[in-house]
């Protein structure tokens, strides 16, 4: 029973010790200590020199008994609709032994906790911080256009399609720089779906699966242009929209135009915050009429997803970018005294990522994939022959899918 509002509960030694493991004359001195702060409902463990903690509460809402928790779905399935927010502890011993934590709780239901499964989850903000590093996502590290040399790695198609280590490097390098790509893909349009099958599978929108960029005079798509191709996100007009792109060049343009364009918008999101703070902010705040019109393989849409251009987390970090000048819909839904600055703001933004954009050349072979929420692409414009057409394929993935592999990668 807890008597005070800190009560110290030195661990329980058991007493029958097997002759194994320690003698009955031998001390054995314990690992652990408890503790518990009733006023703050939190209980901490020692162990080994690290102090752990654990709020009361939620050692009850993940109690890994069979009532409460199914271990072959890794789900919880405790009763929350009888739950009760302001359960107490009865008792709580530790068993250095077993290196289990046991509670009673005041309802007598029983709890027992693995140190293994309490380390994991220890609340200290160091070992949060951990845990998001291993396992939440890789760090993404911004870029600028001095950097691009240094951060654009490269990989070999049959090392990413056959083996797990080679599929790794290139998702990691992917996920922290926002830009990697493959290289010595076969002459194949299938290509790009061979690799989407190695992660998960293709994100399907109103263009297909995959769909071919080549010049088509008379398309709805201003991708299929020959002329400049202003840097863009794609497809901001869905609310779930593409998260990383493939394009896969099997004949790229003898011109001296076709050069790909890229810039980290993550990087332009941190140096506007730095330097154009209050464009910084209207981006970010104002919604924008993202649209689409048209048709494809004879099927008609109308697609609309208002939102900033700048979409960011509660750490003001970017979680996604919109950004695209044939895509933003002439329907701009704010008050008037707002447009003038936040066109502004778009001028400042659309100069910098101009400025700030890699240029290089992608050719035959290679597949350029690149974050489509965080990356900002186009092309320059370029001269099709009769004998030199540019043709590439393209496809697109999740980072749900992205993200998962590389845990389970990871993991293996």
């Amino acid at each position: 029973m807890l008597r005070s509002n800190f009560l110290t509960c030195q661990f329980e030694i058991l007493r029958r010790i097997s002759k194994r493991f320690i003698s009955s004359r031998e001390k054995f001195t314990p690992l652990g200590r408890l503790s518990v702060c009733e006023s703050d409902q939190v209980l901490s463990l020692d162990y080994g020199n690290r102090l752990m903690y654990f709020p009361i509460l939620w050692l009850r809402d993940n109690c890994q008994c069979s009532e409460c928790f199914n271990p072959p779905t890794h789900s919880r399935i405790i009763d929350w609709y009888n739950f009760n927010v302001n359960t107490k502890l009865e008792t709580i011993v530790w068993n250095d032994l077993q290196k289990k934590m046991f509670i009673k709780w005041h309802d007598d239901h029983e709890s027992v906790f693995e140190l293994n499964w309490l380390q994991k989850r220890d609340f200290s903000p160091k070992s949060q911080e951990n845990h998001l590093l291993e396992n939440y996502r890789p760090v993404r590290k911004a870029w600028t256009k001095n950097d691009f040399s240094s951060i654009f790695h490269s990989f070999e198609f049959n090392d990413v399609i056959n083996t797990d280590e080679g599929l790794k490097s290139w998702l990691k390098s992917l996920a922290t720089f926002g830009v990697a790509r493959i290289t010595n893909a076969p002459k194949d349009e299938q290509v790009c779906r061979q690799i989407a099958n190695r992660v998960g599978f293709i994100k399907r929108t109103h263009y297909g699966e995959e769909f071919i960029v080549k010049h088509k005079a008379d398309t709805t798509n201003v991708a299929y242009l020959s002329t400049e191709l202003q840097l863009h996100t794609d497809l901001p007009y869905y609310e779930y929209k593409p998260g990383v792109n493939l394009l896969h060049c099997l004949e790229q343009s003898q011109s001296s135009g076709g050069q790909n364009l890229l810039t980290d918008g993550l990087s332009i999101c941190n140096m506007m915050r730095q330097k154009y703070s209050e464009h910084y902010k209207i981006l970010k705040t104002i919604p924008v009429d993202w649209t689409d019109i048209g048709s494809e393989n004879g099927v008609k849409f109308h697609k609309i997803y208002r939102a900033p251009m700048f979409v960011v987390d509660e750490r003001d970090e970017l979680i996604r970018l919109n950004h695209s000048i044939p895509q933003r819909g002439s329907h701009f839904t704010i008050p008037l005294s707002l447009v003038k600055p936040w066109y502004e703001a778009l001028d400042v933004f659309v100069k910098l990522i101009r400025t700030e954009a890699a240029e290089f050349k992608t050719q035959p072979g290679d597949i350029l994939t690149f974050d489509n929420i965080r990356l900002i692409h186009g092309r320059t414009a370029y001269n099709d022959t009769g004998n030199n057409v540019r043709h590439l394929v393209g496809s697109y993935l999740d980072w749900d899918e992205i993200y998962s592999r590389l845990r389970v990668l990871s993991n293996e």
